[in-house]
């Protein structure tokens, strides 16, 4: 289960993706935010990946309606496409390890995402830690997104890395508390949903470009979450049951691949009907490299279009 302390024995490698384009994001990247960035301070932490968000910063679409707002005391992001045709709402959680991140970070990926879904989208600029540790981040997600289903208001949950991780928490709690029905679906990328770092991807994966095993352990130390908190680990929950059609996509080069794999089984083997694909070419944090990558592209293209199906439901 995902209780281990220790990473496998395995012989790890330095792995690296073949595609160039990927291969030029991951050196673009290292310009702005070291590979061991989590060594610096918080404040450092964050001035560097703002740097590093500002530098793929892109316009919005023509005609994108852009507004912030605050929803239940937490501050959110609304974003409306020129066409929307949906009543439905997408809700992100964005990603950073709960240590970086906020609304500007995946500004463009949340305008993109809700031009191609053609629905509004809610982006939610959690609490971070280690000022705000478990489960301030996962209550202020909760308590906009109960806001939104108390208005009657269907959605879509999606979220990259820790994003993934809340998105995967609010869909448990949302089953819980009985607003299951009005939860379409469930986009989960690259997530972090508590794996056993014994698996073999912490091992094989542990000095992958864009998130390393240790900076798993460092980002789970900062938060402090249980990790039989099924509201923080998704993979600790025993009873996956009525949890809303799922899509998962996790990177080769990524120590997290394979808690999108265990986690796509699980809710599989529960009847829920779940979509899953593995980038063979991307790493952790992909999303960033969609204008760069034609792997990234791809994968976008298909996160997009699973969004989109979500969406269209009745």
């Amino acid at each position: 289960m995902a209780n281990s302390d220790q990473v496998s024995s395995e012989v790890t490698y330095d792995p690296m993706p073949d595609e160039e384009g990927i291969r030029a994001f991951i050196a673009k990247c290292d310009g702005f935010y070291p590979p061991d960035a989590v060594a610096a301070s918080i404040e450092q932490q964050r001035s560097w990946y703002d740097a590093l968000c500002a530098e793929f910063a892109f316009p919005h679409p023509d005609g994108m309606q852009v507004e912030d707002d605050v929803i239940a005391d937490v501050p959110v992001r609304h974003y409306r496409s020129a066409d929307c045709t949906s009543n439905h709402k997408i809700v992100y959680m964005h990603g950073g390890g709960f240590v970086v991140g906020s609304r500007d970070s995946h500004d463009a990926i949340c305008a993109e995402i809700s031009e191609a879904a053609k629905a509004e989208l809610i982006a939610i600029d959690y609490r971070l830690a280690p000022e705000h540790i478990w489960p301030a981040q996962h209550e202020d997600c909760h308590r906009v997104t109960q806001s939104i289903l108390a208005s009657g208001k269907k959605i879509v949950l999606v979220g990259d890395s820790a994003g993934g991780m809340l998105a995967a928490g609010i869909a448990v709690r949302a089953r819980e508390e009985g607003f299951g029905d009005r939860v379409l679906g469930q986009a989960l990328i690259y997530p972090a949903l508590g794996g056993d770092l014994n698996w073999p991807s912490y091992g094989q994966m542990a000095n992958a470009p864009g998130l390393s095993t240790d900076d798993v352990i460092y980002y789970r130390d900062v938060l402090k979450a249980p990790m039989d908190d099924p509201f923080a680990h998704a993979l600790s929950v025993d009873d996956l049951r009525g949890l809303p059609s799922t899509y998962i996509t996790a990177a080769h080069f990524d120590p997290l691949r394979d808690d999108g794999r265990e986690y796509t089984a699980r809710l599989a083997r529960a009847g829920i009907s779940v979509q899953y694909r593995e980038e063979p070419q991307m790493i952790h944090g992909w999303l960033r490299a969609r204008h760069m990558s034609p792997g990234a592209k791809t994968a976008f293209g298909h996160l997009c279009d699973a969004i989109s199906a979500m969406v269209d439901q009745k």
